[in-house]
């Protein structure tokens, strides 16, 4: 995603573009559902592809939480100021994918398929006279180590999650409302979907698994049996996504070399339901900087002083989300008296920083 995006930025500018996916279908059936905020629609309407997004997901104004036991813990405009008609989207990850991917084709960009990192090959683009290579490989780059042989490596994140689809006569789930279920063990989401199913994920803290592919249906019946709700959608599942673990990633001290950068979750994998945005954010800047200086050190000092604090900060808030996912009983205990009383009214103040970004703009 963060390839085609920066690709679709990068001729914008009139640059010569080649993207090389590890995939053969890079658009295909990958990954669950993913959700952009106001910021990455914001970001996502720079590279002028607003209008196809929102065509491939549909709008989610609304957020609510849950206590275990299924007491209301507040509602807040999901993603957004309340007054903000940019509204959040979701949509099948794979979808937004080809969105970006078919923008990028329409522009110009040579897109090769199955092609899976090579650090001899980055090697030889830099020697041959390439002018850039942008690591947008995610959170295990080899174009990072590339750039850094020292830098960080991911380690389990202490939860992993699984996705799905379900579907029943008496499933009754409210399209355009995200909700989020503090459960005993991590947290279950779920939202209505405009075509009657129910989209879910469930993201269980503890150990490492042993096996994360023999995760299934009733392991996660289990896991979330003192949650009701919870087991009403995962017991009309349809659809069932592999299990995959949440890894975190330490600072990444070093986000560009002279002609090499990186971006999306390369450089800061974030979560917390902003490593879309994030990455459509880098897009846009490393694009303004590249126009407005030239490819070379000077624009990629720009691009990573400009997006250092705000991905840094993010990463602060990540990490504060992951706690409040995997608290403990005493803590469960004191978010359920606290969070309906201060939540809706801290919200959009504490997160007006992050939602209310303005990307600027890219050459017409």
């Amino acid at each position: 995603m963060a390839g085609a995006a920066s690709a679709i930025a990068l001729r914008r500018i009139g640059a010569e573009v080649t993207v090389h996916e590890a995939h053969e279908e890079p658009a295909g059936p990958v990954g669950s559902f993913v959700s952009l905020a106001a910021n990455g629609l914001r970001a996502v309407a720079v590279l002028g592809c607003l209008p196809q997004v929102r065509a491939a997901g549909f709008a989610v104004p609304w957020q609510r939480m849950w206590s275990s036991a299924g007491r209301s813990l507040g509602e807040v405009a999901r993603g957004r100021a309340r007054g903000d008609d940019l509204v959040s989207v979701t949509l099948m990850r794979a979808d937004l994918v080809a969105a970006l991917r078919a923008e990028a084709a329409r522009l110009g960009a040579r897109i090769v398929t199955g092609s899976p990192f090579d650090a001899a090959r980055v090697r030889a683009c830099l020697d041959g006279g390439v002018d850039l290579v942008v690591g947008a490989d995610g959170i295990w780059s080899g174009v990072r180590e590339v750039l850094d042989p020292h830098a960080p490596r991911p380690v389990y994140g202490a939860m992993f999650s699984v996705s799905g689809v379900s579907r029943a006569d008496d499933l009754r789930v409210d399209t355009g409302t995200f909700n989020m279920i503090f459960a005993r063990r991590g947290v279950f989401l779920h939202l209505g979907a405009p075509d009657g199913s129910v989209w879910w994920s469930a993201q269980v803290s503890g150990p490492r698994p042993a096996d994360v592919h023999a995760i299934g249906l009733g392991d996660l019946l289990d896991t979330y049996r003192t949650e009701p709700r919870a087991v009403e959608i995962l017991r009309a599942t349809r659809q069932i996504h592999g299990a995959t673990l949440h890894h975190v990633l330490a600072r990444v001290p070093r986000h560009h070399g002279d002609r090499l950068v990186l971006v999306g979750d390369a450089a800061h994998p974030v979560g917390a339901g902003q490593g879309a945005s994030m990455a459509l954010e880098d897009a846009v800047a490393l694009a303004q900087h590249l126009h407005a200086e030239g490819a070379g050190g000077r624009a990629l000092d720009g691009y990573e002083r400009q997006r250092r604090a705000r991905v840094d900060r993010m990463a602060k808030e990540a990490t504060r989300n992951r706690d409040v996912k995997t608290a403990g009983p005493i803590a469960r205990r004191m978010r359920n008296v606290i969070m309906p009383v201060v939540f809706p009214r801290v919200y959009e103040s504490a997160t007006s920083w992050l939602h209310d970004y303005d990307p600027g703009a890219l050459p017409a």
